[in-house]
């Protein structure tokens, strides 16, 4: 494993408190199996994507960029910025709060731009929400980062993370420390996209370049889980469940899932 990396950015309060916390937590409570962690860029604007199995896997993920000497700036779902006190921490945090399943996230995709176009590392999860496959395989993906992505010209790196479900199930709030699990996260070369930013940015090419970002994605957790995904990513719509919220709750919107990306049309 790659050694830790010294932070070149400014922490701030926020990030020096979370990291005072939750590093030794996340040091004693998992192992780490992390795989090509070095194509973490260490510098320069990027949009990094991820799976998204559980609430918690977003933390574990921040140990992996934190560790590669970077400071994550997260699409947050607008919910964890309702309470006052967590508004203080997320935003001296540089996080990004996003309004899923809402038009209103014009706000989000301009921050996102301006952290990249700023030199800064911002987290997204594509699916939009925790999977909703049966069997925790990547779902049918948002467009936000493929459009952030074709905006900025910035490189997009996908990486494959399993593990942290057997932590915390999905939706559970109760989670399983010990024994300590391990964390699988592999990362894959950038996802190629300049033919598509040569193009007009339309419709089709937001949807190839998403296409793009899932299928990397995928076939990473393919090689971490020795399996083969189906061949049809899970959609929710058409399964008939709800986007966001706990699966059962049929459209509900109920609004239980951790850190998150976009949908059509926002981010």
């Amino acid at each position: 494993m790659a050694r830790k990396l010294k932070i070149k950015q400014q922490r701030g309060w926020a990030y020096t408190l979370a990291a005072t916390i939750l590093e030794p937590i996340l040091l004693g409570a998992t192992k780490r199996h992390w795989i090509d962690e070095e194509k973490v860029p260490t510098e320069g604007g990027c949009v990094v994507v991820l799976n998204h199995v559980t609430k918690i896997d977003p933390l574990t993920a921040a140990h992996l960029v934190y560790y590669r000497g970077r400071l994550p700036r997260y699409l947050a779902k607008s919910s964890l910025f309702k309470n006052k006190a967590m508004a203080k921490f997320m935003t001296a945090a540089g996080q990004i709060p996003v309004e899923r399943l809402s038009s209103n996230a014009a706000g989000a995709f301009d921050a996102a731009v301006a952290a990249i176009e700023q030199g800064e590392l911002v987290v997204v999860y594509p699916e939009g929400s925790i999977t909703r496959d049966p069997d925790l395989w990547p779902m049918r993906g948002k467009s936000g980062a493929a459009r952030i992505a074709l905006a900025t010209g910035c490189p997009v790196i996908p990486i494959a993370q399993w593990g942290a479900h057997e932590i915390l199930a999905p939706y559970s709030k109760r989670p399983k420390l010990f024994p300590r699990k391990t964390i699988t996260m592999k990362v894959g070369e950038p996802v190629l996209l300049e033919d598509l930013r040569a193009e007009p940015l339309t419709s089709a090419a937001v949807n190839e370049a998403t296409d793009r970002i899932m299928a990397a994605i995928t076939a990473l957790l393919e090689d971490v889980r020795g399996a083969k995904a189906p061949a049809e990513r899970f959609d929710p719509r058409q399964a008939g469940v709800s986007e966001i919220g706990k699966p059962k709750d049929r459209k509900s919107g109920s609004d239980d899932s951790g850190a998150e990306g976009q949908r059509e049309g926002g981010v």
